[in-house]
């Protein structure tokens, strides 16, 4: 069953994972310096919050496939809307590598489609970085945003 992802860029995470914690019942499941993340079952959601970008806010929405073949099918639709697609495989972000599609939508916003296939220790891929690749490797090149995630 497909999860909704939403993920906050927030100035003060600490502050954010108290409130977030106190909102949802429960403490998250990920927790590093700059990044944490709740997988609530109802709502059914990924809700993730980082310090990394450079605005507040909404950083992007996604919808989290549990297995490639769901992943298949919301490539389906994400072709159907006829709108550019980035394809990105085993992307390392937010400490998760991840196969997925990101689309933008008529508003601006990014949605991230995505499978994860397994967690990693770094919040992004450090040999992107130091090969001067877009350190965020999991967003779209041509976003002005710094974050990512699922």
């Amino acid at each position: 069953m497909k999860r909704l992802h939403i993920h906050l860029a927030v100035e003060d995470l600490e502050q954010n994972i108290e409130f977030y914690s106190t909102l949802f019942g429960c403490q998250p499941i990920v927790v590093h310096d700059d990044y944490a993340k709740w997988m609530l079952d109802d709502p059914r959601v990924n809700f993730a919050i980082s310090n990394r970008s450079q605005q507040t806010g909404l950083d992007h929405l996604g919808i989290q496939a549990e297995n490639k073949a769901e992943l298949r099918d919301i490539k389906q639709h994400l072709d159907a809307t006829q709108a550019p697609i980035e394809a990105q495989q085993g992307a390392a972000c937010c400490y998760t590598r991840s196969d997925k599609y990101w689309i933008t939508d008529p508003q601006g916003i990014a949605w991230e489609s995505f499978h994860s296939l397994n967690e990693i220790p770094t919040f992004n891929d450090a040999k992107a970085r130091s090969d001067g690749e877009n350190p965020y490797a999991c967003r779209p090149q041509d976003e002005k945003k710094s974050s990512c995630c699922g």
